[in-house]
């Protein structure tokens, strides 16, 4: 399995081998649907917050007596049932939505969106990216110089979540020459997740030969440490 490299200005430098093991999974729609729905619920922020009848303010006195006025029997009228009572079973801030991801299937979705991206021709290969000193003008000619690739003309004229420029290793004039760019996000190739993936168009991976081995080192140790466990 083969892929070319380009350089920053879009032209062809080469070819480069790629992993059937992360490039040629067959795709799992459920195995990507499970995981992405629990990754969502870890990140989910809860704000919603509403009180039960023992944290509204007033009812310390029952309404009336229990018998002999006819009326139904009640004990404070802060009860979910009356005006300005209580809520019952709303929603409450301190609920915890955190799941537990099984790191093998956390892996396995990832080398999951990864293989149909690049099946589908959304996966880049840039053999290197850097700025003299942060620009943003000169971040903008290289994405537009990227755009000239047939099937990714997208690059330059997708308004909302277009790509996703994996680097090897932290870059600060990268990083900075794209932070003004609301449809481009930064990320380390070995750090990208498949809510991240799902959620933009397409993924341009920098000097992929270092980044499959930084994103290889970390899936074989979490692998590892959840075997042990």
């Amino acid at each position: 399995m083969e892929a070319t490299i380009y350089n920053q200005t879009g032209k062809p430098v080469g070819k480069t081998k790629l992993p059937e093991s992360i490039f040629g999974v067959p795709w799992n729609a459920d195995l990507v649907h499970e995981v992405v729905r629990l990754m969502n619920s870890n990140s989910r922020t809860n704000i919603a917050h509403t009180k039960t009848r023992g944290e509204v303010r007033g009812g310390g006195k029952k309404p009336w007596k229990q018998k002999g006025t006819g009326r139904a029997r009640h004990g404070s009228t802060r009860s979910p049932i009356w005006v300005g009572g209580g809520v019952a079973h709303g929603p409450r801030n301190d609920k915890n939505f955190d799941r537990k991801i099984n790191k093998k299937a956390r892996a396995k979705a990832l080398y999951t969106i990864l293989s149909r991206k690049f099946k589908e021709g959304e996966i880049l290969f840039v053999d290197s990216m850097n700025f003299a000193v942060p620009k943003t003008k000169e971040a903008i000619t290289m994405i537009s110089q990227l755009a000239s690739i047939k099937g990714f003309e997208r690059l330059s004229t997708k308004k909302s979540n277009t790509a996703i420029i994996a680097l090897d290793r932290k870059v600060k004039t990268v990083e900075k020459s794209f932070q003004n760019i609301g449809n481009i996000s930064i990320e380390e190739f070995r750090n990208i997740n498949p809510v991240s993936l799902l959620n933009h168009a397409f993924l341009v991976v920098v000097n992929p030969e270092e980044s499959l081995k930084a994103l290889n080192a970390k899936t074989t140790k979490a692998s590892a440490v959840a075997t042990k466990n």
